[in-house]
């Protein structure tokens, strides 16, 4: 299959793992990347909540970008608090891994119960988050939506599903590292995917491009958004 025309990648870091030692290097890493000029200096970093935040916050340091949040949350399976069989987003999109769903016998009322318990947390989280600001306006502006990386991609496909709606100029998918599978998906709906460390083999887990990895708890993604106004 050929690479996709709009992936950049390091290829040096193809198929390696712990080739970051945290987040931050990481977003040092997607801030080069993304150092090029093409961008124009009102460009919005949108960090999905919460591993995409310390990441894009040293891309916004590094390269003076606006930044701000965009939450989108996993449906989870059923007594799996980890895995997720898709994803939504505040407008209620909801994407789905329809074979994940075929396979685990899920059925209309589990799938329901499990978007509203969503639902209702991300408003939650939302909520916290945001603390009563709007939603930013971005038609007409280029938008890179930032997260750690990209396992399943659902959680992805929700954000640009979000950002499309709103009609912005150009959407960039940047993450330090992703499935290749997954990669070939988010190509298709962004305009470009900035993700240097690609793999390939199955399975695939986000924490092994790191060496130091740890759930990044709601204090740090607050912490952020405090600095980011005043910086």
């Amino acid at each position: 299959m050929a690479e996709p025309a709009n992936l950049v990648e390091d290829a040096q870091l193809r198929n390696r793992t712990a080739v970051f030692r945290d987040r931050q290097e990481a977003g040092e890493r997607l801030a080069g990347m993304l150092s090029s000029g093409r961008l124009p200096p009102e460009t919005l970093l949108l960090a999905i909540p919460a591993g995409g935040v310390p990441v894009a916050d040293v891309i916004r340091k590094r390269l003076s970008f606006a930044m701000d949040l965009l939450v989108v949350r996993k449906l989870r399976i059923p007594g799996n608090t980890e895995a997720g069989f898709g994803a939504t987003n505040l407008d209620g999109k909801v994407v789905l891994n329809s074979p994940l769903v075929r396979s685990l016998g899920l059925g209309e009322a589990e799938i329901e119960a499990e978007l509203k318990r969503t639902t209702r947390m991300l408003e939650q989280r939302e909520s916290l988050f945001r603390k009563g600001r709007p939603f930013p306006d971005i038609e007409g502006k280029a938008v890179v939506l930032i997260d750690d990386g990209l396992a399943s991609g659902f959680t992805m496909m929700a954000a640009l599903g979000y950002v499309r709606k709103r009609r912005p100029a150009e959407v960039i998918v940047a993450v330090p590292t992703g499935s290749y599978n997954t990669i070939l998906r988010i190509a298709e709906k962004a305009d470009m995917i900035i993700c240097p460390n690609v793999r390939e083999h199955y399975p695939f887990a986000v924490a092994s491009a790191y060496a130091r990895w740890y759930d990044i708890p709601d204090s740090e993604v607050l912490a952020v958004m405090e600095e980011r106004e005043t910086t």
